[in-house]
């Protein structure tokens, strides 16, 4: 069994697909940074100063720890809304992601495409000698 299992681990599809993994996660933080820092606070900015990630739309307002009339402490009851704002941020990082990976998909598609093509454009090397003796020989043969 742990023979199979090194066998499966160390086919080229497992550690490429492992390799390809952790380029996507690192590629994840990447594009989260650069949405987080640097395109949606200008975008902010624009729209009166407000972070992408504060927009919420409050469904019960929360109630602060409070005290009862004996001077016990009486737990918190937490907010409950919907951060729009979050799902707006989340939504445009997979844009970019999804952007950018169409693209390096597109290259590497379009250098496929050319490669093909210069092959089937190339002229068929010009036949040997030893094939143009055993045409010569067939030639003759036929006669």
């Amino acid at each position: 069994m742990l023979n199979d299992f090194k066998a499966f681990v160390m086919k080229g599809n497992v550690i490429d697909m492992a390799v390809g993994i952790i380029i996507g996660g690192a590629f994840g933080k990447i594009v989260s940074s650069l949405v987080n820092d640097v395109i949606m606070p200008p975008i902010g900015m624009l729209l009166g100063g407000v972070s992408f990630t504060d927009l919420k739309l409050v469904l019960k307002d929360g109630v602060a720890e409070t005290t009862d009339a004996a001077g016990a402490a009486v737990a918190a009851v937490p907010e409950v809304a919907i951060y729009y704002g979050n799902f707006i941020q989340t939504t445009v990082d997979f844009l970019i992601i999804a952007f950018a990976i169409f693209m390096m998909i597109r290259i590497f598609m379009n250098m496929r495409r050319k490669k093909e093509e210069v092959a089937v454009d190339a002229p068929p090397p010009p036949p040997s000698k030893e094939e143009q003796l055993l045409t010569e020989i067939r030639d003759l043969l036929k006669k």
